[in-house]
């Protein structure tokens, strides 16, 4: 069936509305048929123009020149089919075509320039100004590399008067930043786009273009922090955007350049057309230098063999970084090379070599999102900093220092081809062991060799401390019972072999040590130990072996290789009297061990009291200490904790902060708890935790579009299971909100009802209800009027369960306005006038909305009559109310009178509006007497009276 013209008008509305690519390009070229129906030359420049439009924001950009040619040949045979809008986009798409043939190495730069006289010529025919002209020429000589022609051309475009063919702000300030950092000016590229960028000037592609553009700028200028913002901004704003092909590319660019391969490898993944699409050779330049500058990276990273995506090959074989990249660096040079031969000039494939080449600009810089493959560099052994035969003197001193750097030593010890005698042997099993990288039962049986040869190498003191050792890590395995005979009977050894002067203090204390750890685990095991339940016996043992560390200590109080074991069972006894709900107890232990360990000149074992001091101040609420001993952990522990230790001790920073309201604070913690948690492979647990607190923390302090990249980014990590259905429904409720700011409702209401369907199950239902609401709201205002009512109707329902009247009330009002008088709306507002109960005051305002929607628009007398009706009740409702809402009553009495003024009852309207005016007298205060004055004024005006 051919369309009406109106029909096809309203299909070409429509289908500009679609995501740029193929699909939007097909229903064009349908609807040109379509319109060549018609019979309506009208019919079929729209749809030319449409066509034109969607193949330039595509990647089959090179189609446009085709629909251009025949609206040219249209105009030119018959200008008077041209309405006052086509004429104006006829010229103005000019500016596409010229500057689209430049990003064609297959049209002759004679013919570009031609074009580029051609418009010339109609322009000035047209009386607009040369402004858009001068900068087509501009764009020709830069791309050429003819810098002299470029900055004449500049000037004239500047100079040109601004009239209705010039770009918008937005994208001539683009062009002019792009022009000053491409001359080494950054400042002032970022002065140029400011106004972009704060969003004073934007369109439909800009602040996108702008951002992505910014981000090299801005690191080179030292604002990291800034261009990792503008990356979060502008990402999500080009990554479902086909024709921003280019943008991406500088997104990519972004990350090989700062330390984010993970990341410049997901967004790579995620448009693989974009490394084969032909339609814009331009772009497709840009986004083959980019892919052989990432793959590069990871070639230097040692990871030229990990797979990546990329194109298609043949029998689903993979590509590896090493074939991508060079692959994608004889694409790009054999497109720079078509640009040169027609230009006659080098300058296109030496930009490109030049940042195929590029060197990073940052070692690191967290992004903050996570990535969905991360980039894993290969372990490589510890670079010994001594000579080999040094190795074991080195590691034994480290380990007499109680240095954490003695982990390493030993590490570079066991990968050095180093004959031992059976006391290193001995040591380095021992220290194999403490690290547990192999798991618990290895670590046992490698502390249990270990005793062995010190016995072998005479050194009983330290065998028997090594039994203790393999004690606590049996306890480790789950092995309790077996633990505490094994840790008794090596204590007992060496305090026989210490009395005899065989076995030093620290072996004793090292060895009732252990004791104290396998009783804490005893007293934290869920199961109990081989069935006893853990209870005040398991806290009194382990206490008592507290007590006997401690004293064995204070006997043996000169000896500094003694007081770490001390400070660490005082630390013990925090966490007994933790258990016991003793936070005050606990507190003041945390904080005694924290000492002892300063005083024993050994602050790195500090951290973990400090951070329990600090997680028990922040249940009890003293922000101060728990600030205090969460900064005082990461200090002390930054130089030798881990990845996981880096995430853990910041993110606890990061919580105490923003519990005191310290968002911003609270989220750069978090950023690099994200980042030291990718570097410990945890992204997907306490890394989705420290991103979802960080997204939370962005939207308390208005910075909504970070926000929302990072939650965006979280999401497919977290899962009920794994980290529980509040944290999921949190999640989606703030992403919701970020997308409500940005604008975005209907992607708002998508993510709150995700989160309504998980609230559902909740015991309590308030959230499942506020999230019903608020996914109407949004529904609401992405003008998908049913299935916002059908939220209002679900969370109304939930409202009235949790006994909320009010809110039930309003989601009766709503669904009232949404049905429209004529379809319930007023069977609606009179269920919510109902359900008001003895509240005459919201009965009050809902008679007011009842009478305003069935009064609107176009209504007859009969509506106008119910309509007076409700406005009549309203103000006898709010009369009852008393004096206090006399404003209300006015309101609704002038409501009233206006339906009668609609009703040509002339004296009832200026009866009404007379009433006002005595309320209020000759000398009304405050503004709503002032208001309430003048409209009854205008009401007597009105009606003549």
């Amino acid at each position: 069936m051919t369309l009406t013209f109106e029909a096809l008008r309203e299909a070409l509305r429509e289908n500009s509305q679609q995501p740029e690519g193929p699909a939007r390009n097909a229903r064009a070229e349908r609807l040109l048929v379509e319109a060549e129906q018609l019979g309506e030359p009208l019919a079929v420049i729209e749809a030319l123009g449409h066509q034109l439009q969607a193949y330039n924001y595509s990647s089959e950009k090179a189609k446009m020149f085709v629909p251009f040619s025949r609206l040219l040949r249209m105009w030119d045979d018959s200008p008077g089919d041209f309405d006052a809008y086509e004429t104006h986009t006829l010229h103005w798409v000019f500016k596409w075509v010229s500057s689209g043939m430049l990003d064609q190495p297959h049209i002759p730069l004679a013919s570009i320039e031609k074009w580029l006289g051609e418009m010339e010529h109609r322009y000035r025919l047209a009386g607009h100004s040369e402004r858009a002209v001068r900068q087509g020429e501009f764009r020709v000589a830069r791309h050429i590399g003819d810098l002299g022609r470029a900055e004449r051309a500049y000037a004239a475009w500047l100079a040109a008067d601004r009239d209705r063919m010039a770009d918008c702000h937005a994208c001539e300030l683009h062009g002019q930043g792009g022009w000053s950092a491409e001359l080494g000016d950054d400042a002032q590229a970022l002065r140029t786009w400011e106004p972009v960028l704060s969003g004073e000037h934007t369109c439909a592609h800009e602040p996108h273009a702008v951002l992505a553009s910014s981000l090299l700028p801005l690191v080179r200028l030292g604002r990291a922090d800034e261009a990792r913002v503008n990356h979060l901004r502008g990402y999500r704003l080009v990554r479902a955007m086909e024709s921003m092909r280019g943008a991406v590319a500088e997104h990519i660019e972004f990350c090989a350049l700062t330390g984010n391969e993970a990341r410049g490898l997901e967004i790579l993944a995620e448009r693989p057309a974009y490394l084969t699409d032909g339609g814009d050779p331009d772009s497709l330049l840009d986004f083959l230098s980019v892919t052989a500058l990432l793959m590069d990276r990871l070639v230097a990273l040692g990871l030229g063999g990990q797979s990546v995506p990329g194109p298609a090959k043949a029998a689903d074989a993979s590509w590896t970084a090493a074939e991508l990249g060079a692959h994608a660096r004889v694409e790009a040079l054999a497109i720079a090379r078509r640009f040169d031969e027609r230009n006659g000039t080098g300058r296109v494939s030496e930009r490109a070599r030049a940042r195929m080449d590029a060197e990073p600009l940052l070692d690191r810089l967290p992004l903050g999102v996570r990535t969905a493959g991360p980039v894993t560099v290969p372990v490589r052994a510890p670079e010994p900093t001594v000579e080999p035969r040094d190795l074991l003197a080195e590691a034994r001193r480290l380990s007499a220092e109680r240095n954490p750097a003695a982990r390493t030593a030993w590490e570079a010890l066991a990968s050095a081809d180093i004959e031992l005698d059976a006391l290193g042997r001995a040591e380095l099993d021992d220290h194999r062991a403490i690290a547990m990288d192999e798991g618990p039962a290895e670590s046992a049986r490698l502390f249990l060799r270990a005793a062995e040869g010190y016995e072998a190498a005479d050194a009983p003191g330290e065998a028997q401390a090594a039994r203790a050792r393999a004690a606590f890590a049996l306890a480790m395995d789950d092995r309790l019972a077996e633990a505490t005979a094994a840790v008794e009977e090596a204590i007992t050894r060496v305090r026989a072999l210490h009395a005899e002067g065989a076995a030093t203090p620290r072996q004793v204390a090292g060895a009732l040590l252990s004791r104290v750890r396998v009783g804490l685990l005893r007293l934290h095991d869920q199961d109990g130990a081989d069935g006893e339940e853990p209870g005040p016996a398991a806290a009194e043992a382990l206490s008592d072996g507290i007590d006997a560390l401690v004293a064995f200590a204070s006997a043996h109080a000169g000896d500094p290789l003694v007081a770490d074991r001390a400070a660490e069972a005082e630390s013990v006894r925090g966490d007994l009297a933790a258990h016991a709900g003793d936070a005050e107890g606990a507190a003041r232990q945390y904080a005694y061990a924290a000492e002892l360990y300063h005083r024993a000149g050994l602050p790195w074992y500090a951290v973990e009291p400090e951070a329990r001091l600090s997680r028990i101040a922040l249940h009890t609420g003293d922000l101060e200490t728990a600030e205090r001993a969460a900064r005082a952990a990461l200090d002390h522990g930054v130089q030798h904790a881990g990845p996981a230790g880096q995430t853990r001790l910041r993110l606890q920073l990061a919580e105490v902060l923003g519990a005191a309201d310290r968002f911003g604070e609270a989220a750069d913690h978090a950023l690099e708890a994200a980042h030291w948690a990718d570097e410990a492979g945890e992204s997907r647990g306490i890394g989705a935790y420290a991103r979802h607190q960080l997204g939370g923390w962005l939207l308390r302090e208005s910075r909504v579009e970070e926000a929302a990249a990072i939650l965006e980014s979280v999401l497919p990590d977290l899962s009920v299971d794994e980290h529980g259905d509040g944290m999921v429904v949190q999640t989606l409720w703030w992403l919701g909100e970020c997308l409500m700011t940005l604008n975005e409702p209907r992607s708002a209401a998508e993510q709150w009802l995700r989160a309504a369907e998980l609230a559902k199950e909740w015991p309590e239902q308030r959230d499942h209800a506020m999230l019903a609401n608020l996914a109407g709201q949004a529904l609401l205002q992405a003008e998908l009027r049913p299935e916002a009512a059908a939220a209002y109707e679900r969370a109304g329902e939930l409202w009235r369960e949790v006994g909320d009247t009010p809110a039930y009330v309003r989601t009766l009002r709503v669904r009232a306005w949404i049905a429209g008088p004529a379809d319930g709306g007023r069977a609606l507002m009179d269920a919510a006038a109902e359900a008001c109960g003895a509240d005459v005051v919201a009965r009050g305002d809902t008679y007011v909305q009842a009478a305003e929607l069935i009064g609107d628009g176009d209504a007859e007398a009969e509506g106008l009559g119910v309509a007076l009706s409700y406005a009549t009740r309203a103000a006898a409702e709010f009369a009852s109310a008393g004096p206090e809402f006399r404003d209300r009553r006015t309101a609704a009495e002038l409501l009233a009178a206006w339906l009668h003024v609609r009703l040509e009852d002339g004296p009832a309207a200026a009866e009404l509006a007379r009433g006002v005016l005595a309320e209020y007298g000759p000398s009304p205060e405050g503004d709503a007497a002032a208001e309430r004055r003048a409209e009854a004024e205008a009401v007597l005006e009105r009606v003549g009276s």
